[in-house]
């Protein structure tokens, strides 16, 4: 058994240096160092970072486009199915009507406006949020009815089933998620105005921080990286990850998602600070060992630490930083996604061409992790609070016009997990 800690450990410098001990110590018990199996990882990095190189030199979109008319009738071409395997990411072209989504960009004015959000907006709630200079450009907004009919609409509800279904939900003798149900994760909104002035989002992950090493469940699931097994990684297997606990902070996510997503509210051009990922899902693998290297001080994980999102940056892993590339242009009502584990980050922009506003709604499907947590956000939605995975706002508490429990659909009843008394 490896040492674990189900909390966060009282001295993070005491915990980090056991558990690395002893993730060296399993794996040169499988007969191989850390220096080869980080060599596996490595090779298989180097090889997606140069397909990638590739495809940007002979033109091609890195990113993989598929319609969402397509995934509705069940015809996305092969060829397609494997890019997005490879890469990891996703445009869906027309995930809805671009009238569709232009008049929810609209209503959540109408929304936020008859509300007096601004009168009584009172700054950013978390410091990484923070960084972008909100005025707000991030609205700690969640129970419009626009999200919330975007969330419960057959059209998402097709698309993150189609998501879910890339990941392999079945093993290990167990079914770790149902793909065709969803957990309807709230999250904010962007709204980012014309002429704005941003400093983006650093390159960074969100599966968690520290818990990805120390906690009994993620170890399960990183069983391979650890075990002198490393071909065997698979970054599309769920198993173990449905139920394990992640450390708390300001910034998190209690629920597992297979895709982190945003739906576009506004068209976007590639070159006006929009989402940046590094397309190569194995890239999970090199961040896990590359803290075991012996170039990397025994009391510190790259960086990793609790409280903050997971960095990733050229001091350790510029192997994958190199690979960063953008969105291709999005139209209003076009959705983007990326796998949970993928780096990201969202570039900067001085005097922004056009608007860039997203609502932020990612497939989260249904396990025993997600429901746990639908318990705490059907309070919050019948409350108006915010989230608990978010900073505690509650904007919206007193707002008249948000979203009721009478205008949940079959879907929405079933993400929440709501039953009218």
């Amino acid at each position: 058994m490896l040492p674990h800690w189900e909390e966060t450990p009282a001295d993070l410098p005491a915990a980090i240096r056991e558990i690395k001990a002893a993730l060296r110590e399993r794996i040169a018990a499988s007969g191989r160092s850390v220096d080869e199996v980080f060599a596996v990882v490595e090779r298989r990095v180097r090889a997606a970072a140069d397909d990638i190189a590739a495809a940007k030199a002979d033109g091609q979109t890195v990113w993989p486009v598929i319609s969402y008319a397509d995934i509705a009738a069940g015809t996305v071409p092969q060829s397609q199915l494997d890019l997005l395997k490879r890469r990891g990411c996703l445009v869906v072209r027309g995930h809805f009507e671009r009238e569709q989504a232009l008049r929810w960009d609209r209503e959540i004015v109408d929304y936020v406006e008859g509300n007096h959000f601004f009168e009584n907006y009172r700054g950013p709630g978390d410091d990484f949020f923070g960084s972008v200079g909100s005025k707000p450009e991030i609205y700690p907004i969640y129970w419009s009815t626009a999200q919330m009919e975007a969330r419960q609409s057959v059209r998402m509800a097709n698309v993150q089933s189609f998501l879910n279904a890339r990941w392999k939900h079945q093993s290990e003798g167990r079914t770790w998620f149902d793909p065709d149900r969803d957990s309807l994760y709230p999250d904010r909104i962007r709204r980012r105005p014309e002429g704005a002035d941003s400093a983006g989002l650093g390159t960074h992950l969100d599966p968690g921080t520290l818990d990805l090493w120390m906690t009994a469940a993620y170890q399960k699931a990183f069983r391979h990286l650890f075990d002198g097994s490393v071909e065997q990684y698979d970054p599309w297997d769920a198993a173990y990850r449905t139920a394990g606990p992640q450390y708390p902070g300001s910034t998190m996510c209690s629920v597992f998602r297979t895709f982190q997503g945003w739906t576009a509210l506004s068209d976007m051009d590639h070159d006006q600070g929009v989402l940046h990922t590094v397309p190569i899902p194995e890239a999970m693998a090199y961040l896990m060992l590359r803290p075991l290297l012996d170039d990397v001080p025994d009391d510190d994980m790259c960086g990793v630490t609790v409280n903050q999102v997971f960095p990733a940056g050229n001091k350790w892993h510029p192997d994958l930083i190199a690979a960063l590339t953008g969105i291709p242009d999005v139209k209003a009502g076009d959705s983007v996604w990326w796998h949970c584990d993928m780096i990201h980050s969202v570039a900067p922009v001085q005097d922004q061409k056009g608007w860039g506003n997203v609502m932020y709604i990612p497939a989260a499907p249904w396990c025993p992790r997600n429901e746990t947590y639908a318990a705490s956000v059907r309070e919050a939605f019948l409350s108006g609070a915010s989230p608990s995975d978010f900073p505690a706002e509650h904007y919206e508490k007193d707002w008249p016009d948000r979203f009721q429990p009478s205008q949940l659909n079959e879907i929405g009843r079933r993400g929440l997990n709501y039953t009218s008394a």
